[in-house]
């Protein structure tokens, strides 16, 4: 069903662009066309933010540098609060890591329909590949303990599937709790998609991507308290761009800040 929003998110948000074109554009062209873009992503597994450059190799493609950081999570997380204590605050009941990751990628792009009017639209497709780190920490919880009737008092403690319960949590600990304990693991990823480029501005780059990307890591990360834990991590997403263009023969352009006030 998550999936299946994502991609009706994208079409709602992609099909009225496709219909915007038409509008004579009369400004001046950057021919040697360098990217910096900034990406937001939510995704089948969770969200994430990135930077990626691209460097022209020639009028329809471009080599692409990406670094990535997201957020990862276990299909079977649900939040939840505790029953008995109804002005807690929530928590996921079973999680024993919160899992993040570090992609660095080198890839491709090549513009299949260059955006000729102004307002219109430019489809490109693009890949790109490389090492994914894995950082994982452990999730705290603050536990009721009765010492006596009605009487409780709360101890923070890590979650273990053979002793708690749900109605022993009162509620999630400090997120910054254990991040001494953070542990690493190494991988790879891949990741393919297309864009489609809308800005009405020829410096400016406005961008709506979607596509799937891939994780493999040396072993199987334990974000539940579950045998179901996984190695390989596969998801569909779409994201936001944002960034510029640039021509590397010019140094100093005086008016390149003009189209950035009235992109907004």
């Amino acid at each position: 069903m998550k999936k299946i929003i994502l991609i009706s998110v994208g079409l709602w948000i992609i099909l009225p662009v496709c219909f915007g074109q038409g509008e004579i554009d009369e400004q001046q062209r950057i021919f040697y066309r360098n990217e910096h873009t900034l990406g937001i992503f939510l995704n089948s597994t969770g969200w994430g933010v990135g930077y990626r450059y691209g460097k022209r190799i020639n009028y329809l493609n471009k080599r692409l540098y990406e670094i990535d950081f997201n957020n990862i999570k276990h299909p079977k997380e649900y939040k939840t609060t505790n029953p008995y204590f109804p002005n807690t605050k929530g928590f996921i009941y079973g999680k024993e890591n919160l899992f993040v990751n570090l992609r660095a990628g080198y890839g491709f792009q090549h513009e299949m329909f260059r955006k000729i009017d102004r307002g219109g639209i430019s489809i490109r497709r693009f890949y790109s590949f490389g090492p994914s780190l894995g950082f994982y920490k452990p999730i705290y919880y603050e536990l009721l303990v009765q010492v006596g009737g009605n009487t409780y008092t709360i101890e923070v403690e890590k979650f273990d599937e053979n002793i708690h319960q749900a109605t022993d949590i009162y509620s999630r600990a400090s997120f910054f709790k254990g991040f001494d304990e953070i542990k690493f693991v190494p991988g790879v990823y891949g990741k393919a998609g297309v864009n489609f480029e809308y800005s009405k501005y020829d410096r400016l780059i406005h961008a709506i991507e979607i596509g799937l990307t891939f994780d493999a890591y040396l072993r199987k990360v334990p974000i539940m308290a579950t045998e179901d834990n996984r190695q390989f991590f596969f998801s569909l997403f779409i994201s936001y761009r944002f960034g510029k263009v640039v021509d590397p023969k010019i140094k100093d352009r005086d008016n390149e800040i003009e189209p950035f006030q009235n992109a907004f």
